[in-house]
């Protein structure tokens, strides 16, 4: 079993930064990336950015590309998704998951463990 948990979303501006993290606990050795995903209401969860454990190899999402960096600190077994010069239509639930099997990584559907969300508004 693996257990995530997500902090640091909040109410900012458009243009502003936050940084969330993403706190992995359990048998995380056994997994094979971190992933982050996002749900805004009415949508369906898509996919942010992924970052590979062995190599470290990252990948984004097209609409996040540039502005988003995913990083992890192996010591804190945290991973954290640094956003800057946010939109409004950035705004959304931001899950963090993580997978035992290897394969892609941008549909929901391969992850195994997921964390609660965290929310991030932000105001035009």
């Amino acid at each position: 079993q693996v257990q995530l948990v997500e902090s640091g979303g909040g109410l900012v501006q458009a243009g502003d930064s936050l940084r969330l993290s993403c706190a992995a606990s359990g048998r995380t050795f056994s997994t094979y990336n971190m992933g982050w995903f996002r749900q805004a209401p009415g949508k369906e969860r898509e996919f942010v950015a992924a970052l590979f454990w062995t190599n470290g190899i990252t990948y984004y999402a097209d609409s996040v590309k540039g502005r988003f960096t995913i990083s992890r600190d192996n010591a804190k077994n945290t991973v954290y998704l640094q956003m800057n010069s946010l939109k409004p239509e950035d705004t959304a639930v931001y899950y963090c998951a993580t997978k035992r099997r290897r394969g892609g990584v941008d549909t929901p559907a391969q992850y195994d463990y997921w964390g609660q969300g965290t929310q991030v508004t932000v105001s035009s």
